[in-house]
């Protein structure tokens, strides 16, 4: 959810996942767990499941909000797969926080909720935001490994994952079965990736479509042709990505690799 309230006050309520909620401007009141706290411009919020509280403005010109919420049995898978095993669940006893990597790793996931197709990059963000979660806002945290050197099973599994990507790369890969091709967990294949690429897996993939609709474009193609040949949800999406990646528009980039007009000598 993404509101702008002024003027609403929310009577106490709970929510059966946890709830984090990223204040964008404005500052919010709220009570929760016999206290009385304010979320400000930037801070994180965060509720367990069943945790009863409420909000309203506490500034004249309201407060602007995103809030994701994420059931247990999401969390409980995965920080198992990030522990590689069973995984205690996370309490937290702080419902106000200010924490820039929390706050930014939460806003991606929320763009991603809202705007993302690719079920990669979801799966990336939501596991992101987790154990991003468990670490740094939970005073009773699951066992989450910090990334550690890469060997050489790590660097095998991030290059069968990459064999997949490059097969593959124009359909919807879901995380489970890049993970699979890569005989390792979801959490490990992420770390052995970016240790072995420099990207996630799913730039990766944006990446190699991007690039197999570049050669669409200098062969002739629309933009909406390449986008749709190359896996890309819609045009909006690659549009805005290829001008990211390459500095100019799909159209531009095809209008200056099209033959130009061929000049005849008139004077023979």
């Amino acid at each position: 959810m993404h509101a702008h309230f002024f003027r609403h006050v929310y009577h106490p309520h709970s929510h059966d996942a946890y709830s984090f909620g990223i204040t964008e401007a404005g500052a919010q009141r709220f009570s929760c767990r016999g206290a009385a706290h304010t979320s400000g411009a930037g801070m994180v919020m965060a509720f367990n499941p069943d945790e009863p509280h409420d909000g309203q403005a506490a500034a004249e010109l309201g407060y602007q909000y995103r809030i994701v919420h994420i059931g247990p049995d999401v969390v409980r898978e995965v920080l198992a797969d990030a522990a590689g095993g069973r995984a205690a669940m996370p309490l937290f006893t702080e419902p106000a926080l200010s924490d820039p990597v929390l706050r930014t790793a939460l806003l991606r996931l929320h763009n991603a909720l809202v705007g993302e197709a690719d079920p990669l990059v979801r799966d990336e963000r939501l596991t992101a935001t987790v154990t991003a979660m468990a670490r740094r806002g939970a005073t009773r945290p699951a066992r989450v490994p910090e990334p550690a050197p890469d060997g050489r099973a790590a660097r095998a599994a991030a290059r069968r994952a990459r064999a997949l990507l490059d097969e593959a790369y124009a359909e919807q890969i879901p995380a489970d079965r890049l993970a699979e091709a890569a005989g390792c967990s979801r959490f490990a294949l992420y770390r052995a990736f970016r240790a072995e690429y420099g990207m996630s897996p799913s730039d990766c993939q944006r990446l190699l479509r991007l690039r197999r609709a570049r050669g669409l474009l200098v062969g002739g193609s629309s933009a909406a042709d390449a986008a749709a040949a190359s896996g890309f949800a819609d045009q909006s999406h690659f549009h805005r990505w290829f001008v990211r990646c390459f500095g100019v528009t799909p159209g531009a980039y095809r209008d200056a690799h099209l033959p130009g007009p061929i000049l005849t000598d008139r004077s023979r």
